[in-house]
């Protein structure tokens, strides 16, 4: 019979830095991005579950909950935003050498998007009626403030990561969102919120076709 060979032990060190140079030489270890991505991929995935869950509240009390539909369209797109920023991290695969800036710039992005998701419903509904509308509102700057903040980061970002801006017409698209995000921060004018989330649902939806449409 064969007899099972007894491996050496490897110390678990965590300051140690031979094993994972090691694993990293054969393919076999986890590389840097794939390190970082943990945290960042727990925090989107908290998003996510935070407008799941504020949508599934809505529907199941609905006939408690006046609706105000901009703010489920905010929802709803933003549900579209943490998907594409999950797709457009894959891009990162292949930097091997980071900084912790540029580590800190990304997280900054996902937990702002964390923020927003907590702004766009409520957490809880009690036997009340729940207003939308006002719920809205109330949390208009701040929702508004914190969105107007995500792409100031992007733009910070791309700075970071590669030095130089984004192209012209990822560029653009940015300052038209910055526009409408400071505007809306500011007023109260129903008609230019439902305006404003139908023209950035569109225009968001044409961005990513333009410019994250494939996987690469």
């Amino acid at each position: 019979m064969m007899q099972a060979t007894r491996l050496p032990l490897q110390k678990s060190d965590p300051l140690s830095t031979e094993v994972l140079s090691s694993d990293s030489a054969d393919g076999s270890g986890m590389d840097e991005f794939g390190y970082l991505a943990v945290i960042l991929s727990i925090i989107l995935g908290l998003s996510v579950t935070q407008l799941l869950q504020g949508l599934s509240n809505v529907i199941n009390a609905r006939d408690r909950v006046r609706i105000y539909w901009p703010a489920i369209g905010w929802a709803l797109l933003l549900l579209v935003i943490d998907i594409q920023a999950w797709w457009s991290m894959f891009g990162y695969r292949g930097r091997h050498t980071w900084t912790f800036l540029q580590f800190a710039i990304l997280l900054l992005e996902t937990i702002l998007l964390y923020l927003l998701a907590a702004l766009a419903l409520p957490n809880a509904f009690s036997a009340e009626i729940v207003d939308l509308r006002v719920n809205y509102f109330r949390h208009a700057r701040w929702f508004f403030g914190s969105f107007l903040a995500v792409l100031l980061v992007s733009l910070v970002k791309n700075v970071v990561m590669s030095g130089s801006l984004q192209g012209p017409f990822d560029l653009s698209f940015h300052l038209f969102w910055i526009a409408g995000a400071a505007i809306a921060a500011a007023t109260r004018s129903d008609l230019f919120h439902k305006g404003f989330v139908c023209v950035a649902g569109v225009s968001f939806i044409v961005y990513i076709g333009a410019l994250f449409a494939e996987l690469h």
